[in-house]
């Protein structure tokens, strides 16, 4: 959970402040839960002094350090069994229907469902706000957001919406045939959505998730560009479930710790999915967000993944940029937008966010148990360690 986030029981049921609601928690997993955390400290990636690239991050180094930008969690725990939720990243404080904003998706890997994907690239534009949960829940939680959208002011006459819905398999920690995620999750992580910090690891649509074999989760991340390169600002939020070989900045972190792909059964093939969100205020459009939405997995791969043959790989990028809203039904679109030579630092800006928002997702994730299975977060002492001995980070105890 996010640090410095408090925990408060009311009626037998547990709300993390800091990460939204959540939701059908028992007391009794609640206290398991909240001594696990004491127990095991976590620390964001550059408190081990893992601070990837040349650009420095924003103030909450976090997608929401793009304006606007808010994000919302609803995390979904109940007996034994149900481990997930859902995410919510709305790309702005006005109508997304109303007011949509340029966009693009990227499929390096097309092993998953990601709802609203071909209109998005068709029309260039994003008219929803972006949610990701589990696999069978992507359905129910689109129904539910579209139901959210047709209430809000100014939707009287709207007979058509495309949400955009995505999803990582979290059902080795989650009963994901019981679809926990409906209506009233939805509505919690639209309501709570906020544009400060945001809680990452073991939380919202990364709640049972497992990256590298160790506890995956939500994680974020941003570059502010130099002045003299624009000054603009690019974040990334991850939902990390997939697989491969960790390395962090460079350093051998999985094989160090004995636990990667392909090391012992033909069945450990590093599969599983992510989901990227990129934000950025550079006024781009469809065509350079889409360039933008490529280099993301650049990132992804400096992690150790090799996007396997079952691992879904997705990205959601979105300009922020004022001036390049569209209006419903606008027949003539204004605003500039950046050219071509002005998006290389743009690329490495994305590089980077995306590289330390998935190393933020492991490390500030706890060990999760659910659904008869235990999936310990990452040791982050070892992984000091190991970073040490390859010249990386530094050994203060988060």
């Amino acid at each position: 959970m996010r640090r410095g986030g408090r925990w408060r029981f009311a009626l037998g049921a547990l709300s993390l402040m800091a990460a939204g609601p959540v939701l059908a928690l028992e007391a009794k997993e609640a206290k398991k839960m909240a001594e696990q955390k004491q127990a095991e400290p976590r620390a964001r990636a550059r408190a081990l002094g893992v601070a990837p690239g040349i650009f420095s991050p924003g103030p909450h180094n976090g997608i929401t350090d793009v304006a606007g930008v808010r994000v919302g969690h609803t995390t979904v725990i109940s007996g034994d069994s149900v481990r997930t939720g859902v995410t919510a990243v709305l790309p702005h404080g006005g109508n997304p229907f109303r007011e949509r904003v340029p966009a693009a998706i990227h499929v390096a890997n097309g092993f998953g469902k990601l709802l609203g994907s071909t209109q998005v690239n068709e029309l260039g534009e994003l008219e929803s706000p972006v949610l990701l949960t589990c696999t069978l829940c992507v359905w129910r939680v689109a129904d539910a957001l579209v139901a959210w959208m047709l209430e809000q002011p100014g939707m009287e006459d709207v007979r058509s919406i495309n949400p955009v819905v995505g999803e990582t398999n979290d059902g080795r920690l989650n009963a994901i045939r019981t679809r926990p995620v409906g209506e009233k999750e939805v509505r919690a992580a639209l309501a709570q959505a906020t544009s400060g910090p945001v809680a990452e690891g073991s939380v919202g649509a990364g709640t049972g998730t497992v990256a590298f074999g160790w506890k995956g989760g939500i994680g974020t991340s941003s570059r502010v560009l130099p002045a003299k390169l624009g000054g603009f600002t690019v974040g990334v939020l991850v939902q990390s479930n997939f697989g491969g070989v960790l390395q962090v900045m460079g350093a051998p972190v999985g094989k160090a710790l004995g636990r990667y792909a392909f090391q012992k059964e033909v069945e450990e093939r590093g599969d599983g999915s992510i989901m990227m969100v990129v934000a950025t205020d550079a006024p781009l459009e469809h065509r350079n967000l889409r360039r933008l939405a490529e280099r993301a997995t650049l990132g992804l791969g400096r992690t150790g993944s090799s996007m396997s043959n079952g691992s879904g790989d997705y990205v959601i990028a979105f300009s922020t940029a004022p001036s390049l809203r569209r209006a419903f039904g606008a027949e003539r679109l204004a605003g500039e937008t950046l050219g071509n030579d002005a998006m290389s630092p743009l690329f490495q800006a994305v590089v980077e966010a995306t590289e330390e928002a998935i190393y933020n997702s492991l490390f500030m994730a706890t060990t999760v148990s659910g659904n008869g299975q235990k999936v310990e977060a990452v040791p982050l002492a070892r992984v000091r360690e190991v970073l040490r001995r390859h010249g990386v980070g530094q050994t203060e105890a988060p």
